[in-house]
């Protein structure tokens, strides 16, 4: 009975006082935490700029070290270093009393994240890397905390009031830890030159490693796939090579194979609204000369941005000679995962 009638109260509507209620509440806590996030721009100052320095020289890991809450936003600090250009990774305290310090060796830098300052498991561990002779970059809310006072730097993360009301739960604390994780992370890539493709060499399986990663020639259609004419071809041949590739467009190209021009299906339209006959037209006289084409070797991204910008649907793939090598259409990229 207990369990239907906690499942009855489940199911019941909130009146529209409890309505108010709850969103007034969210948007306290989000109100609170960006309070929080603001606060921090004031502290990106020399200790900021020393941090990095000690990371931008590490000539091995960035250690990130942390317990409980502050442990997960190490996780992802972690991760969000190693995924732009910083090589990181996570280590448990409480583990690394049980073995898991050997992961530490005096060629890496040790990230260490507690709001107090003054978390067990990080003071226990602490000679230990001072004897490694680790440089440590701490955050910590409370600047006179002994991590504070052993760090080589510490960024101060601290925050007025929690998000929680309770005052407890660590809300706004790991917000501003996250924060301030982020712009250590951005501020190394951008000082290591960490460029787009970099950044998709790292993300592979990911949509953002298909869009950054594949080129051109990874997609487009070569040899007989691509649709082409010669100079001098009628409408009406160039609209059978277009029947039978079906990519909406021919290129239209001299008797080196270099490419002249181009013909689409936007073409045909305004072609037939003037009336042409279909037969005796050549193609020279109604194609498109200054076509836009891009090379083989280009980002898959880039046909994305030039088919957008010139609101058109299809590309030539030419080489350096302008050859015409390759074609490709806005239904190749979807398919690819490219837009």
């Amino acid at each position: 009975m207990t369990e239907k009638r906690q499942l009855g109260a489940l199911r019941a509507p909130l009146s529209s006082g409890q309505a108010e209620q709850i969103i007034a509440l969210g948007r306290a806590v989000i109100e609170n935490e960006a309070v929080a996030v603001a606060a921090l721009e004031a502290r990106i100052d020399r200790a900021f700029v020393e941090a990095c320095r000690y990371m931008l020289a590490c000539e091995g890991r960035i250690v990130v070290l942390g317990m409980g809450k502050s442990g997960h936003i190490g996780g992802k600090i972690a991760a969000t270093l190693a995924s732009t250009g910083s090589p990181a990774f996570f280590v448990h305290p409480g583990e690394a009393s049980h073995g898991d310090l050997g992961m530490i060796t005096p060629r890496d830098v040790v990230l260490a994240i507690s709001n107090s300052g003054q978390t067990d498991e990080l003071l226990t561990i602490l000679p230990i890397l001072k004897r490694l002779g680790v440089p440590m970059v701490t955050m910590t809310g409370q600047r006179d905390s002994t991590l504070a006072r052993e760090a080589d730097v510490n960024l101060d993360i601290s925050v007025a009031t929690e998000a929680c009301p309770l005052g407890l739960a660590p809300t706004s604390s790991t917000t501003a830890a996250l924060a301030m994780g982020d712009a250590l992370a951005i501020a190394l890539l951008e000082s290591r030159g960490f460029t787009a493709e970099d950044f998709a060499r790292s993300h592979p399986a990911g949509s953002l490693g298909r869009r950054l990663l594949l080129h051109v020639s990874d997609i487009m259609h070569r040899d007989e796939r691509v649709p082409e004419v010669p100079l001098g071809s009628s409408l009406l041949e160039a609209l059978e090579e277009m029947s039978r590739k079906g990519l909406g467009m021919t290129g239209v190209v001299d008797a080196q194979g270099c490419l002249a021009g181009i013909f689409t299906d936007g073409d045909l339209r305004r072609a037939l609204d003037g009336g042409i006959d279909v037969r005796e037209t050549r193609i020279d006289s109604i194609m498109t000369r200054d076509c836009a084409t891009l090379s083989a070797d280009a980002l898959a991204v880039e046909a994305v941005r030039i088919m957008e910008s010139k609101s058109i649907n299809g590309l030539l793939v030419i080489d350096d000679r302008r050859r015409l090598i390759g074609a490709l259409n806005m239904h190749d990229l979807l398919r690819a995962g490219v837009v």
